[in-house]
């Protein structure tokens, strides 16, 4: 008992204290700091090449989205690009329209809005409304730059079958996703293909035909 009041060993020895000395906490702040700065950039490009990898299921979001409007509400509906200001990547915008008598067409003024329904909807003004995502949280075009086949092409019209409307002409058939040379090592390229019947599906565009994952001619 006297031993454990003293704070003395048997042999009448100081036992030692617990904690940490200056020098120690130092030098466990410093290895700290080291491995900080080693683990915080690998931890960023893990993120950016991750956020790169699943930059076509942001498109393929958009796709699925306006076939589905197009067979649920049995109407025309489109899908546009436009370019982000910020990423330079493509904004996407879900319209649907409802033919009276005739074909619905860039021109024809009937589609929604992200405002307001298109006329004729049976719902009136609670109506569908467009749908638009922005590419704001993409990489930018430093990472990864996306093409549109064929060119010049921006929008994809489907009929009320789900189908692409191919009395539109010069609708999207496939989106490429290309790394930059500086992360061509961490992201792989990609694609998504839009077949006729509306579908949207992912695809290599650098294997050769033959390969199951390479996209339609």
């Amino acid at each position: 008992m006297f031993h454990q009041l003293t704070g003395r060993d048997g042999n009448g020895a100081r036992r030692g204290q617990g904690g940490f000395t200056l020098i120690e906490l130092l030098v466990t702040i410093t290895i700290f700091g080291v491995m900080l700065a080693i683990a915080i950039p690998n931890l960023t490009s893990w993120l950016l090449t991750a956020k790169a990898r699943s930059v076509s299921e942001f498109y393929m979001d958009g796709l699925a989205m306006a076939r589905r409007q197009a067979v649920s509400h049995n109407a025309e509906s489109r899908i546009s690009f436009t370019a982000n200001a910020n990423t330079g990547q493509m904004d996407w915008e879900v319209d649907i329209c409802f033919p009276a008598g005739g074909q619905c067409s860039a021109l024809s003024g009937a589609w929604s809005t992200p405002t307001t329904p298109a006329p004729n909807d049976p719902q009136g003004g609670a109506g569908y409304t467009s749908v638009v995502r922005v590419a704001d949280s993409l990489p930018t075009t430093d990472v990864l730059t996306l093409t549109m086949q064929p060119d010049g092409a921006s929008e994809i019209y489907f009929t009320a079958l789900g189908w692409v409307d191919t009395n539109v002409p010069n609708h999207v058939s496939l989106l490429r996703f290309d790394p930059t040379p500086s992360y061509a090592n961490d992201v792989p390229p990609a694609a998504v293909a839009i077949t006729l019947g509306g579908m949207a599906t992912k695809c290599n565009p650098t294997v050769s035909a033959t390969d199951s994952r390479a996209c339609p001619p």
